[in-house]
């Protein structure tokens, strides 16, 4: 199941509805952790991951992490491998993929957050906030039916991290740098 919303009282709603007290909870986008924070309650015997580059993220995930022991909070970005390598490592699947990029991100780049993340940690189910991907898929017609029941996109199979793409180079370092590799292999 995956579900798109923009409006932040219709996206907690939502992440009351999914939530299960066992789950294992990845927020891509926690920022001060007042979302979090319901998460944490609504996860209460799971594990919450939350991650957030930006500067206020930091002292105030502190608090959180203080107040719900399950809650383990990284500063780093979310368009990184290496951040999600590093989440990857701690617990190999997800059930509840969490992405608010509400207001900070163009619908491509949060599409792009979501499809790498969920490729890897298959969760079974996803919320994502984001006013333009939801504006996109509510203006959009199609006459082919494609459709998913889990979190993550099985059209896509074990595609995950896409190594050699060009526009990775604004993502990780580490991806651009490979494709930059392998082109200096093929003109030798």
């Amino acid at each position: 199941m995956i579900k798109i919303v923009y409006d932040m009282k219709v996206y907690r709603e939502n992440l009351e509805q999914i939530i299960q007290k066992k789950d294992v909870v990845v927020e891509l986008g926690c920022h001060v952790g007042n979302s979090t924070s319901m998460i944490a309650e609504m996860a209460s015997e799971g594990k919450v991951i939350s991650i957030d580059n930006s500067p206020e993220a930091e002292s105030s995930m502190k608090q959180v992490m203080e107040d719900y022991p399950q809650v383990e909070f990284i500063n780093g970005d979310a368009r990184l491998h290496e951040t999600l390598e590093e989440v990857f490592q701690k617990i190999k699947k997800c059930d509840v993929l969490s992405v608010d990029l509400g207001g900070g991100y163009h619908p491509d780049t949060t599409f792009k957050v979501y499809f790498i993340w969920s490729s890897t940690l298959k969760p079974e189910k996803t919320i994502i906030r984001n006013r333009g991907l939801l504006d996109f898929v509510l203006s959009a017609e199609t006459q082919e039916v494609i459709k998913s029941h889990k979190g993550w996109l099985k059209s896509s199979g074990d595609a995950g991290i896409p190594p050699r793409l060009k526009e990775f180079k604004h993502w990780s370092q580490k991806i651009y740098q490979e494709g930059v590799d392998d082109r200096k292999k093929n003109k030798d």
